[in-house]
């Protein structure tokens, strides 16, 4: 039980996600929980001459059956549109929407704070994306500079979207949340340090309520070439759905997906005035840097160890208590082996006891998006007495030796959760998430 008092304790009272695996929270549970993948040949551009030419992509998918503000139909970024979809189911999980429609809902107290990407590229509309199949009038090769072409071009809509902040900047239009607003890109741990950071607004009485979590594309030629160039995606094009191999001896990178996950949290005193159904509490956070590398972790897992142990001491937890480890578990050489040594080290002889799962391996790396939804993971878990397996794991790598729930979901007991995201630069985010 939180010591804190209850307009200190911040609980989840709606949670959304659009993913690889579906455009609703019961949909991509139940795929999670079967052990699907998400991943197949890319079709937002052609990358047929490229390493990896698979990726998870969201499919079949509108965002505007979400969307009720005028403005925001006039054209969004793939970042944005996710986020509006995930965000739309969240706030009606939460039954926002009625309280707002009683007049109840103070926007001054209402805040955001996505850990969201730049918005993806529109190579169809940018000069040199494809010159030779524009029309003789279009180019006028020998009388027009490349200056004026680019100015005939440009399309204004798709440069303001690529912007980090833009999804933010949607969601504030479409709820009318006037209170604190924020948006961190600390790569692939943006989502999980935003629902911390949103957690300490609500801590210390700035909001009554925060949209939270994050969302992100980078299947695009420029995503797709850098992330090949740091030889960090899976080359396995000739099986996709297995390519993601999280703690498998045989892993060989992980796969990039695309997608947004959103969290409503209110203060818990905010929370029950108002009937709200609780989902979960965010217990405890922590946060660290591995000040060793711009790509690599620190090989004995020190700043992966000090976010978990931050995480837990703000929860008043200790790791006995602790009943599932949502890992960040990508699929790359490092990443994997790394992430164990910190269980390892935090968690010391009660780390095999701990169960541990990745869902990259079924929905691929979401980036920026990717800790939001591990997040709610945790929540589901929580609710349903379940666990997500890690799929694709027959080889397992003698160095990762933890209980990573292979191939199977399972049924057990889970009160408290721990959910770690780690980006490149060695940023490092964990949260508690726990039982209410």
């Amino acid at each position: 039980m939180s010591r804190r008092k209850a307009s200190e304790r911040v609980v989840v009272t709606g949670i959304g996600w659009i993913t690889p695996l579906g455009h609703s929270i019961e949909e991509v549970w139940g795929n999670l929980l079967a052990g699907k993948s998400g991943i197949g040949k890319t079709k937002h551009f052609d990358a047929s001459t490229f390493p990896t030419t698979f990726s998870a992509q969201v499919k079949d998918y509108d965002y505007r059956q979400y969307v009720k503000h005028p403005e925001v139909h006039e054209g969004v970024g793939l970042n944005t549109a996710y986020a509006l979809g995930a965000a739309g189911q969240a706030w009606k999980c939460a039954g926002l929407d009625e309280f707002e429609a009683e007049g109840k809902l103070n926007p001054e107290r209402l805040g955001i704070y996505l850990g969201s990407g730049e918005g993806s590229l529109d190579f169809d509309n940018y000069v040199g994306s494809n010159l030779q199949a524009w029309s003789a009038d279009d180019r006028e090769i020998e009388s027009v500079s490349w200056a004026e072409m680019a100015k005939k071009r440009f399309e204004t809509v798709c440069e303001n979207e690529q912007e980090p902040n833009m999804p933010l900047t949607h969601l504030a239009l479409e709820f009318g949340a006037m209170g604190p607003a924020y948006n961190c890109l600390t790569a692939c741990a943006a989502s999980v340090q935003a629902i911390g950071e949103a957690t300490d607004i609500l801590r210390r009485g700035d909001a009554d309520v925060m949209i939270t979590g994050g969302a992100h594309s980078m299947i695009h030629p420029f995503g797709v070439t850098g992330f090949n160039r740091l030889t960090a995606l899976s080359n396995r094009n000739d099986d996709p759905t297995t390519a993601s191999r999280p703690f498998s001896l045989d892993r060989d990178g992980f796969v990039l997906g695309e997608g947004a996950g959103i969290m409503i949290l209110e203060t818990l005193e905010h929370a029950e005035a108002r009937g709200a159904t609780i989902l979960a509490e965010i217990a405890g956070y922590g946060s660290t840097a591995d000040a060793y590398r711009i790509t690599d972790m620190h090989p004995e897992g020190r700043g992966a160890g000090g976010a978990m142990t931050g995480a837990l001491t703000d929860a008043a937890r200790s790791v006995a208590e602790v009943d599932y480890i949502s890992a960040h578990g990508t699929g790359t050489k490092e990443n994997d082996s790394i992430e164990t040594k910190g269980i390892k080290a935090v968690f010391g002889e009660h780390a095999p006891n701990v169960p541990i799962s990745s869902v990259k391996s079924m929905m691929g790396h979401l980036i920026a998006a990717a800790g939001v939804c591990e997040a709610i993971v945790c929540v589901l878990g929580i609710r349903d007495q379940k666990l997500p397996p890690t799929i694709n794991l027959n080889n397992p790598d003698p160095e990762c030796d933890l209980d990573y729930i292979p191939n199977v979901f399972r049924e057990k007991k889970v009160e408290v959760c721990l959910t770690n995201s780690f980006g490149f630069g060695g940023q490092n985010d964990t949260l508690i998430i726990e039982k209410v």
